[in-house]
């Protein structure tokens, strides 16, 4: 997904609708198509049988038992953080551990969330509901009406999926409102216009998706009445992605907004008036838009010609809203790229507005305050200068504290309060995570390799202290790699406990299609340019090898969804440079993609293959490039059944597919889970340690 735009206002569109999207052709041409049918009998017998082979191979050990237990102390550890936003006096936190296992939503106060041990007050206890209900529901999240907070709606998934329900929720009787607002089972969701009335998008019937199979009607729903009955507010059409809508509620600057999200980063903002009318913001559709308070702010990803000024892609904009409505076209420029720059993010507090910006993958934050004569800036105060930072406003409403985290790949996770004012102070620390691992023999480090044409590709390489530069160091190197997802540092108690502490040296490529260095870098690997990713993450693959931290025989790389894609083209295009891999949730068959569930969503990403492109999306397609000739390494593919976002057929066919050629391949298909593919902690310390056994059993320094 792409990276948030710098708004308050929060309209989300991420996730959410399970059902097959699947346009079947006239004629079917592959063997293993039938795998499609995500939970038909037949096929799931298959996947039973594939985790039985899975199990009996990996997870029989006592060595594997004895990690999964203690991933999962980890995962279920009391003492992890307990991240909280605030809603009026209360700070609310959704928490999952050994004694809740699907989660409970409670709160605290400030006061008390300042103590080692917090007294908690439970809101909403999943396991008890999911005992009184006979379900399996997973937390999607809650949206609670500003500014008393005593309404909310609640989002739950069955088994984790996209797809949820959403049910209205009293937080004055910590009870679900009978007769209130309820939404079935789709993609979509509701937002709060006031008590009575709501924003509601999700499956209307027939004709009511996108060809992605999400919503393209918004209505306008009274309480009381059918949702079937509910007001059209905006149609959009079959070859859109996403249509929402939802209200800032922001005191004196309350406004209602629809979007239309034609495409990632290719979208319209309307605001909507109090007739019903719609004006479109003007704007380019690839530009990021938001709107706080007074101000609208566009972050370009292409360049912009206004005004006799030309823009460049990358820089973020600020506009006075209204003025900008009424045809004012004068910005200021808060932030311009550079050839090592990117902005990361934004975060309005009461008075100022907090940008974090990348500098070869590394965080720099300062503090913009408008006023007559512009925009002054200055540094954050008391930000560290080690490990990833992030910022991000407790009240935007009230005032200028910020929650400030900060972590690296060795170093637990630190969450501070601080303020973005000029007399704020140092930062308070709040919370620091413990070390679930022994990081003391380890280090990081950051490299640049040479891709293929000449491009300085960063890389994150954490090592022993002691290693020897011999090419035997067991390595796994992980990536992503598209989306304008940058991937930063940040501290793993799984990877740390599994694979650090055991010895093992960790590496992760900040390769093209990534958002390390703004739109170009991303832009750099779409459609056509996709292989250059590829390319960029062999280059780093083959700088650790010369570097001789390690060595065909005792590399191994992992990645999931886009990543998987990445890994799975790795797999088919690089066998000789890894020793294994793990490829998970991922996209593969790329032919079909677009068909199977959310995937015409992506492809401004990758393209259409029922077009012309498919003459270069062939040249990806893992599913079309293996070849039963060839010798490929070990490769352990994962997924979910749940996954309704990337579709697990993409697994399951190419471990068919393999497994007919008799390669070296095994499956394991978590029954639900999402497409993060776990729905609880128990689910996510199995998955881990399978992973994590079939690396070490093969690309081991005593592997064979």
């Amino acid at each position: 997904m792409p990276k948030l735009p710098l708004a308050c206002l929060s309209l989300t569109l991420a996730a959410v609708s399970f059902g097959i999207h699947a346009q079947e052709d006239a004629a079917v041409t592959d063997p293993h198509q039938w795998l499609e049918d995500v939970e038909g009998e037949r096929q799931l017998a298959w996947v039973r049988e594939q985790n039985a082979k899975a199990e009996a191979e990996l997870a029989a050990t006592p060595d594997f038992k004895r990690l999964e237990a203690d991933l999962l102390a980890i995962y279920d550890s009391d003492d992890k953080i307990p991240g909280v936003y605030k809603q009026g006096e209360w700070y609310y936190n959704f928490w999952r551990d050994r004694n809740h296992e699907r989660g409970i939503w409670r709160r605290t106060t400030l006061d008390e969330y300042r103590k080692p041990q917090p007294q908690w007050e439970t809101v909403l206890d999943l396991d008890a509901l999911n005992r009184a209900e006979g379900e399996n529901w997973v937390w999607h999240g809650a949206n609670c009406l500003r500014p008393e907070y005593a309404r909310c709606l609640v989002a739950l998934s069955r088994g984790g999926a996209d797809a949820n329900v959403t049910r209205e929720f009293d937080l004055t009787t910590m009870q679900w409102v009978e007769g209130g607002f309820f939404r079935p089972e789709a993609k979509g969701g509701l937002q709060w216009i006031d008590r009575d009335t709501v924003y509601v998008y999700t499956d209307f019937g027939d004709g009511s998706l996108t060809s992605s199979g999400y919503p393209r009607v918004v209505k306008q729903w009274t309480r009381g009445t059918p949702m079937a009955d509910a007001t059209v507010v905006y149609e959009g059409t079959a070859d859109d992605m996403y249509i929402a809508a939802g209200r800032d509620h922001t005191p004196g600057f309350v406004r209602d907004f629809v979007t239309r999200t034609i495409a990632f980063y290719n979208d319209e903002l309307y605001l909507r008036n109090a007739d019903g009318s719609l004006v479109k913001v003007d704007a380019p559709n690839s530009a990021q838009k938001s709107v706080h308070r007074e101000w609208l702010g566009l972050e370009l990803r292409e360049p912009w010609e206004v005004g006799g000024t030309t823009y460049r892609a990358g820089s973020l904009l600020v506009a006075r809203f209204d003025e900008y409505m009424a045809g004012k076209r004068e910005f200021e420029v808060l932030f311009e790229p550079t050839a090592t720059t990117s902005l990361a993010g934004a975060s309005f507090t009461k008075n100022h507005l907090v940008l974090n910006v990348l500098d070869d993958v590394k965080n720099r934050l300062s503090v913009l305050t408008p006023g007559p004569g512009g925009w002054t800036r200055s540094p954050l105060a008391g930000v560290p200068e080690f490990g990833t930072v992030s910022a991000s406003a407790v009240d935007s409403d009230e005032s200028d504290a910020l929650w400030l985290t900060v972590t690296d790949y060795l170093t637990p996770t630190t969450l501070m309060l601080a303020g973005a004012g000029p007399d704020a102070g140092a930062p308070e620390v709040l919370k620091t995570q413990p070390a679930f691992f022994d990081a003391s023999k380890h280090e990081v480090e950051q490299h640049f390799a040479t891709s293929k044409d000449g491009t300085r590709v960063p890389y994150f390489l954490v090592r022993p202290k002691d290693m020897r530069f011999d090419g035997g160091n067991p390595t796994l190197l992980y990536g992503y790699g598209g989306f304008e997802i940058p991937m930063m540092p940040g501290y793993s108690g799984g990877v740390g406990k599994g694979w650090l502490e055991l010895g093992g040296t960790y590496a992760v490529a900040n390769i093209r299609g990534g958002g390390e260095y703004g739109p170009r870098w991303h832009q750099a690997a779409l459609k056509a340019n996709r292989h250059k990713a590829y390319e960029d993450f062999a280059a780093v693959a083959q700088d650790m090898i010369d570097r001789g931290i390690t060595s065909p025989k005792h590399l191994g790389i992992r990645g999931g969804s886009n990543g998987g894609l990445l890994t799975g083209n790795m797999l088919t295009q690089y066998p000789e440079l890894f020793g294994a891999v793990v490829i998970q949730v991922p996209l593969l068959d790329m032919q079909r993609y677009h068909r199977l569930l959310a995937g015409a969503s992506w492809m401004a990403e990758y393209g259409n293959p029922d077009t012309a492109d498919w003459e270069f999306i062939r040249t990806f397609s893992p599913y079309h490039l293996f070849d039963p000739a060839k010798d490929y390494p070990p490769t352990l593919i994962l997924t979910s059944t749940r996954d309704d976002r990337v579709h697990p057929g993409h697994a399951r066919k190419m471990h068919a597919l393999m497994s007919d050629a008799d390669k070296d391949v095994r499956y394991y298909e978590n029954i639900e889970g999402g497409h993060g593919g776990a729905a609880n902690n128990r689910q996510a310390a199995h998955m881990d340690a399978l992973y994590l056994t079939f690396l070490w059993r093969h690309i081991g320094r005593d592997a064979e």
